[in-house]
């Protein structure tokens, strides 16, 4: 029923023969500085993530405040989630041209600002452009680098890292949502942002803590990925498509276009040499001369590589399990979206206000929520386990939950099915995995990137239309029921495009037999 290993073109995982030349480990994959990149993407959450789930605190002072319609008013929040995500693929260039440290810091003095800027809005108009692009913008430039850096630093021990680092968005619903309200009941919203904004600043911390690799610790961690990945494409094909379907992207122009770069450099280092008993202005001109080169060959490289990702011959398009995955993400985020926007008013519908005041089904969603990811890391890191199945398993799950929602009209019911769609939902900790299995460490920025946008995609327009369905047939049940029918597409995308990618290797080879 479910795409093994050899099916998909994964990598997941026997490090234990990585070839006849034996590579001595980096101390700081999988231990040493690798948890600190851990306890910064786990920060990175609760102030990034956790934030944007407590906004309906915000949502109802702005309400009052503005006395603007509930739907334009929700807008600022949709706003802020969606670009957070959406803004990825444009990131992935950031990261390209000037690396994960350099974008988080830069997000970091962004988001801060959005907030600030957000505590002087006179309409929620001005909210859209403060709050929902520019924070929204600021979120996005810290969030994955964030999830690529853990992706990075951990081999062995990558589901469990990222699902250690993905908890940060449960605890940060709790925290964040009681330090709202704290701060708007004693200093009002607007005093209340520019607290937060001061208190996101620290994503700047999270940032300087976001070391670089060396390029030597990256090509011994690409060494060992390499490796099995080239075994398997000899297992199933020496064609040139199969190498492309399994992310395999050619090389030999970026290194022709590095070495007469480093020809440029090397002749302005010759001339500021041999100009040394010239002018100290004409040294001066010499050395701006060179760092402009120097950031003129960045900027050149990072572009040249986040384009061909995207539209060059080796595209990442080209995979079609990506691109399935792509579709599968469309549809997915908003099925767990939808649940934590529309849960109270179905909770006031049923009459069971009273125990939800005790025990809100959202934090029911929350607290579960943090143990899946990490329960699910760990299950997928066992050797005998395949990630791929662990990933399917929790969708599954997920989108029975969601079909499930709408016939449980009782707390306990209510309560039981929140409890399977926090902990199914844990799989969110697996997608930079999934994603680093299809494409590798080299581009995973670019196409993590391409997935978040889908999901921002998913986040920003699904709540709306579950909205419009529930204006159109006075019930919430059919916007469940829609929403899950559409995952459900996505589901059978995942399932579908390994079974064709199985097979064509097969017809390839009797072909070639029969000539």
């Amino acid at each position: 029923m479910y795409a093994s290993r050899e099916d998909i073109g994964y990598d997941f995982g026997d490090d234990s023969k990585v070839g006849s030349k034996p590579i001595k480990p980096n101390p700081n994959i999988d231990g040493g500085w690798a948890w600190m990149i851990v306890l910064s993407s786990f920060l990175v959450h609760i102030l990034i993530m956790g934030s944007q789930m407590a906004l309906g605190i915000l949502n109802m002072e702005w309400l009052e405040e503005f006395n603007q319609s509930r739907g334009l008013t929700a807008w600022v929040s949709s706003l802020s989630m969606g670009i957070t995500l959406i803004v990825g693929p444009f990131i992935g260039l950031f990261i390209s041209m000037c690396g994960c440290r350099t974008t988080a810091i830069i997000g970091g003095i962004l988001n801060a600002l959005g907030w600030i800027l957000s505590a002087y809005a006179s309409n929620v108009h001005y909210l859209f452009l403060t709050f929902g692009v520019t924070a929204g913008i600021g979120s996005g430039m810290v969030y994955l680098p964030a999830v690529v850096m853990v992706g990075q630093y951990f081999q062995k021990r990558r589901a469990l890292a990222q699902g250690l680092s993905t908890t940060g968005t449960g605890f940060g619903a709790f925290l964040m949502t009681a330090l709202l309200k704290y701060l708007c009941t004693e200093f009002g919203w607007r005093n209340a942002m520019f607290i937060q904004g001061a208190i996101s600043l620290n994503l700047c911390v999270c940032g300087a803590l976001m070391r670089p690799l060396s390029p030597k610790d990256l090509r011994e961690k690409c060494a060992v990925r390499s490796d099995s990945e080239e075994n398997q494409a000899k297992a199933l094909s020496h064609s040139t498509e199969t190498i492309k379907s399994n992310g395999v992207l050619g090389e030999e122009p970026e290194k022709k276009e590095e070495a007469a770069n480093e020809e440029v450099l090397g002749s302005v280092q010759h001339t500021e040499i041999g100009g040394k008993s010239g002018s100290g202005r004409s040294m001066y001109g010499l050395r701006l001369f060179k760092t402009v080169s120097q950031l003129t060959v960045t900027v050149r490289k990072g572009f040249a590589l986040w384009y061909s990702s995207y539209f060059g011959a080796a595209s990442l398009f080209t995979n079609r399990v990506f691109v399935a995955f792509i579709i599968w993400a469309l549809f997915a985020y908003s099925s767990f979206v939808i649940p934590f926007i529309h849960l109270p008013e179905i909770v006031k519908q049923y009459n069971i206000s009273r125990e939800d005041n005790v025990f809100p089904l959202t934090s029911i969603i929350a607290i579960v929520h943090i143990f899946g990811k990490v329960i699910l890391g760990i299950i997928s890191d066992l050797p005998c386990i395949s990630t791929w199945n662990v990933f399917l398993m929790a969708n599954f799950t997920l989108v029975t939950c969601i079909l499930t929602l709408p016939l449980m009209q009782t707390y306990i019911g209510l309560a039981v099915v929140c409890a399977l769609i926090g902990f199914s939902s844990g799989y969110f900790s697996l997608m930079p995995v999934v994603t680093e299995d299809l494409v590798g460490t080299k581009h995973l920025a670019n196409a993590y990137g391409i997935i978040i946008c889908a999901n921002g995609i998913s986040a920003l327009f699904g709540p709306p239309f579950a909205g419009w369905i529930y204006d159109i047939t006075q019930k919430y049940d059919f916007s469940f029921y829609i929403a899950g029918l559409l995952y459900m597409v996505g589901i059978v995308f995942l399932l579908i495009q390994p079974c064709i990618q199985k097979k064509q290797p097969r017809e390839k080879s009797t072909e070639e037999a029969q000539v």
